[in-house]
C-alpha cells in the first residue's frame, strides 16, 4: 500500500555476481569510458552545430547524460530464494536540448488548460542505447532520439510564446536556465564486490530465522548491489565521467492485529561499499529484533485521532524535516504558479526556534562513522556540489538550487539532481538538523511529560521509528504532509508504563509544525534512504537530533480490516513439525 500511495503522489507531485572477475570489470569500465565518450562528445559537436539554426526557435544549449547501470537483486523468504535479477544490464540517455534563449525556452511550465501533448511537455528524452561498446551505433541512437527531441522542442517552444501572451504575468521574472561554469571531472573507478553465491547463502539463512516466529505472515530480506557509471557532455564543455557502487541489506515483515489491521517494521543499511555491510551475526540480531517488535507491535491497541505533545527521535525528526521542510525550499517550486510556495516570500524571516539551523551539504560522506546516502561531488547537471546553509538561527537564508533560476537564487548550488531518464531539478541531498541548545533524551522526556500536563492531556506520544511520507506542495490539493510512523509509544502522565500504539499517521503542515518545536535532545541520528519527485528516486540522508514538539496531530491509519488466514502457516502446522 505504501509503495501504490508513493507511487502516485510520485507521478502528481512530490518514495550480483557478474561472469567478468572485478579486474576485467575495472578494465572494461575504462575501455568503454573512451568509446562512450568519445561517441557522445562527437554527436553532441555534429548536432549543436548542425541544429543552432536549423528550426524557427535557435537551439543554445545540448546536454546528454548517459547512465550505464549493472545491478544484482536478491529476495529471500523462509530460507529460500524468492526473487533474483542477474544480471541486469541497461544503458539510458537523456537529452537536455533548449531551444529560444536563457530567459525563455522550451523548458518553460504551460500554464492554464491548453497544454501539448506529453510528449511535448518532456522534451528530454530517455532512451536505452546500444550495450557493445560501439561508437556507430550508440552515435546512430543518440542521433535518433536529439532529432525527436528538437523537432519537440520546437513544437514547445511556439506552446510557450502563445502561453506567454496568453497568460497573467508571472510573479518571479527569473528566467529558464542559468549561467555556469563549465565542470570537467573524472572519478576514480570502483568496482561492484558482490559474490552472488555467498549472498543467497546469507540471505537464505538470515530469512530462516523468520521460521521462529509463525504469527509472521509475511517476512522477507534482501539484497541489491547497483554500480552505475553516469557520462555527461555538454555544448557549454562540461564533461562528467565517473561512477559509484549503491549497496542495500534489508528486512521487513508483516503481522495481522486481532481486529485485522496489517502491521509491519522494516529496517535495512545502505553503503558504498561491501566493507560497510553488517556481518551475518550482527544482522541476524537486526532480524530477530524486528520480529520481537512486530510481535509487541501486533498485539498493541490500536490508537486514537490526537493532538498534543510529541517527541520524534532522531531518525523520525529527520524524516518531519525531510517532508515539513527540505521539499519546499527546492528552487523549482518558488516561481511555478501551480506550486503552495510556502516559504517563496519568506527569506530572512524567522520560519522555526532561534535554536534551530538546516544545513544540506551533499559533499560531506560521513556523519561521525555513519555513510551518508546522499553524498556526490557533482550534481547531474555537471555543478559541483555545495554545503548551503539553508536556516540559520530559524531564519531562512536560501533555497536549494539547480540551474533552474529564482529570485534571491541567480545560479545554481550544486543541488540539480535526477534519476536515469528524468530531467534534473533541485533536490535534497544531505539534509541536516543542528541545535545551539540541547539537553539529555531523559531531559527531553521529562519535559514531554511536564508539557502533556501543561496541556491537559494523559499522555504525551513518542515516535521511534516512520517509514518515510509524503508531502503535497500543489495548490491543486491541501498543503500538507503525511509520515507514515512504525513504532509510536503513549507517555502517561500518570506514571502507569509507557504502551506501544499502532495505527495512526502523523499529519500537519509546514508552518505551523516548524513553529511548534521546543526543546532538542542531544542525540543527533540519521535517515538513510531514496525519495521520489518530479526528477525521479534519488538517494538521500536526513539527520537530527530527538525533538519534542509542542502539538501533533495523527489520525488513523487505514485498517484493510484483513481476515487471518483460514489454515495455519504450514510452519506452525504440528502436523508439518513431526
Amino acid at each position: 500500500m505504501k509503495e501504490k500511495i508513493l507511487s502516485l503522489l510520485l507521478a502528481l507531485f512530490a518514495v550480483c555476481q557478474f561472469v567478468i572477475s572485478p579486474i576485467a570489470l575495472a578494465e572494461g569500465s575504462r575501455a568503454s569510458d573512451n568509446v562512450v565518450m568519445t561517441a557522445l562528445q562527437k554527436e553532441l559537436d555534429r548536432s549543436f552545430t548542425k541544429l543552432k539554426s536549423a528550426g524557427d526557435a535557435p537551439l543554445y544549449f545540448l546536454a546528454y547524460r548517459l547512465y550505464d547501470t549493472e545491478s544484482l537483486d536478491l529476495i529471500s523468504q523462509y530460507g529460500a530464494l524468492n526473487v533474483e535479477s542477474y544480471p541486469k544490464r541497461l544503458r539510458t540517455l537523456e537529452l537536455d536540448l533548449r531551444v529560444g534563449d536563457p530567459k525563455l525556452d522550451n523548458t518553460h511550465k504551460i500554464r492554464g488548460g491548453n497544454k501539448p501533448d506529453l510528449g511535448a511537455l518532456f522534451p528530454v528524452a530517455a532512451s536505452a542505447i546500444p550495450l557493445d561498446d560501439n561508437e556507430m551505433a550508440i552515435r546512430a541512437a543518440v542521433w535518433a532520439k536529439t532529432d525527436s527531441a528538437f523537432k519537440s522542442a520546437q513544437k514547445h517552444y511556439a506552446a510557450v510564446k502563445a502561453n506567454e501572451d496568453l497568460q497573467a504575468p508571472e510573479e518571479d521574472k527569473s528566467g529558464d536556465f542559468s549561467s555556469e561554469k563549465p565542470s570537467t571531472y573524472s572519478g576514480e573507478p570502483t568496482l561492484l564486490k558482490a559474490d552472488r553465491d555467498i549472498w543467497v547463502s546469507r540471505l537464505k539463512q538470515l530469512s530462516a530465522i523468520y521460521r521462529q516466529y509463525p504469527h509472521i505472515y509475511h517476512s522477507r530480506v534482501d539484497f541489491s548491489a547497483t554500480h552505475t557509471h553516469r557520462y555527461l557532455v555538454t555544448s557549454e564543455g562540461t564533461k562528467i565521467d565517473d561512477e559509484g557502487v549503491q549497496y542495500r541489506l534489508s528486512t521487513s515483515a508483516e503481522a495481522l492485529a486481532d481486529d485485522g489491521m496489517r502491521v509491519w517494521l522494516y529496517d535495512g543499511v545502505e553503503a558504498r561499499t561491501s566493507e560497510e555491510l553488517p556481518d551475518e551475526k550482527a544482522f541476524a540480531k537486526t532480524v530477530n529484533d524486528l520480529a520481537q517488535s512486530l510481535t509487541k507491535l501486533a498485539a498493541a491497541p490500536p490508537a486514537e485521532p490526537f493532538t498534543g505533545p510529541a517527541i520524534l527521535n532522531g531518525k523520525a525528526a529527520a524524516v518531519y524535516f525531510h517532508e515539513t521542510l527540505g521539499h519546499r525550499i527546492e528552487g523549482h517550486r518558488q516561481k511555478d504558479m501551480e506550486e503552495g510556495r510556502t516559504f517563496a516570500k519568506k527569506l530572512g524571516q524567522q520560519i522555526m526556534p532561534d535554536f534551530i539551523s538546516v544545513i544540506d551539504d551533499p559533499t560531506c560522506e560521513k556523519l561521525k562513522s555513519k555513510t551518508l546516502n546522499g553524498f556526490y561531488t557533482i550534481d547531474d547537471e555537471g555543478v559541483p556540489a555545495q554545503k548551503v546553509t539553508l536556516v540559520d538561527h530559524g531564519v531562512l537564508k536560501t533555497f536549494l538550487c539547480g540551474r533552474s533560476p529564482i529570485k534571491g537564487c541567480a545560479h545554481s548550488n550544486g543541488h540539480g539532481r535526477c534519476a536515469p531518464g528524468y530531467r534534473p531539478t533541485a533536490r535534497q541531498g544531505n539534509l541536516m538538523v543542528q541545535a545551539s541548545k540541547s539537553v539529555p533524551y531523559s531531559e527531553l522526556r521529562s519535559q514531554l511529560l511536564a508539557e502533556a500536563k501543561r496541556q491537559g492531556k494523559p499522555y504525551g506520544l513518542i515516535f521511534d521509528q516512520i517509514a518515510g511520507g509524503f508531502t503535497i506542495t500543489q495548490t491543486m490539493m491541501p498543503q500538507s504532509f503525511k509520515l507514515l510512523p512504525l513504532m509510536v509509544t503513549r507517555v502517561y502522565v500518570d506514571g502507569r508504563p509507557d504502551e506501544v500504539v499502532r495505527g495512526v499517521d502523523l499529519v500537519g503542515t509546514p508552518l505551523t509544525s516548524l513553529e511548534n518545536i521546543i526543546q532538542a535532545g542531544d542525540d543527533p541520528d540519521t535517515f538513510n534512504g531514496t525519495c521520489g519527485a518530479e526528477s525521479g528516486w534519488v538517494p538521500v540522508s536526513a539527520t537530527s537530533p530527538s525533538l519534542l514538539i509542542k502539538t501533533i496531530e495523527v489520525e488513523r491509519k487505514a485498517n484493510e480490516q484483513i481476515k487471518p488466514p483460514v489454515l495455519q502457516a504450514p510452519i506452525d502446522d504440528k502436523e508439518n513439525k513431526n
